[in-house]
């Protein structure tokens, strides 16, 4: 799908001008390197304008874990450069594909600060959640500031249709900010940058896979099942 020419990405100036000069001294991409930092997760209901929510996010490097209160006993670990999204329920020892459990998932993901899309395109298509042909698009829109961070800011368009505004620290390469269309927000707040524990984003080697499939199977083969009419 071709994004029409009003969508294509504004590359700031400033950005370029630091690339030619990591270029010429042949310095590595640090302008692309992951933060690692830890925050609160607060979400608002469309509307309310009230904090309804509180989680914690932890990032390192490519990897994200989510904890959120509408999600008691389980977590979200993610992994941008597996591409990989599971829910785990520590108690049972189970993990399982999160799929579109949350459409968090999604969009909470280190990205390039030059073309945020990408990364939440490949989560989307991670999820299930975008068709054939459907695509995030984003377009630039200009410096912010978020809770006394810098920050750009992006209107976003989902693979369904839905308007959002983000503001992406470029320093984190993170989404500090979502604002929905119908007044839902989404937010950072005392973000503590520096490395969290590894073991956070680690699955024990005891955990089994949990697999829809395989319990639909068992299911078939007991004395509950029944086919259903052709």
């Amino acid at each position: 799908m071709t994004v029409p020419n009003a969508w294509c990405l504004e590359r700031p100036i400033r950005f370029l001008l630091a690339l030619g000069i990591l270029a010429a001294l042949g310095l590595p991409g640090t302008l692309v390197a992951a933060q690692q930092f830890a925050a609160d997760l607060v979400g608002t209901g469309v509307g309310s304008g009230a904090a309804q929510s509180t989680g914690r996010i932890y990032v390192s490097n490519n990897k994200v874990r989510l904890e959120m209160p509408d999600f008691p006993g389980g977590l979200f670990l993610l992994d941008g450069s597996a591409h990989t999204a599971y829910f785990v329920k520590p108690a049972q020892r189970v993990v399982m594909d999160a799929k579109q459990s949350t459409w968090l998932t999604q969009i909470l993901v280190p990205v390039d600060t030059d073309d945020p899309c990408k990364e939440w395109q490949v989560m989307a298509e991670i999820a299930g959640a975008a068709d054939k042909g459907e695509q995030w698009r984003c377009k630039w829109l200009g410096p912010e500031s978020a809770r006394g961070r810098n920050a750009v800011k992006f209107l976003a368009i989902s693979p369904q249709g839905s308007r959002y505004d983000f503001l992406i620290d470029p320093q984190l390469r993170f989404a500090v900010s979502v604002r929905g269309e119908e007044g839902g927000t989404i937010d950072l707040d005392n973000v503590q940058e520096g490395p969290p524990p590894a073991s956070l984003f680690e699955i024990p080697a005891n955990f089994s896979k949990f697999d829809p499939h395989q319990l639909i199977d068992r299911i078939k083969q007991s004395d509950v099942w029944v086919e259903p009419p052709r």
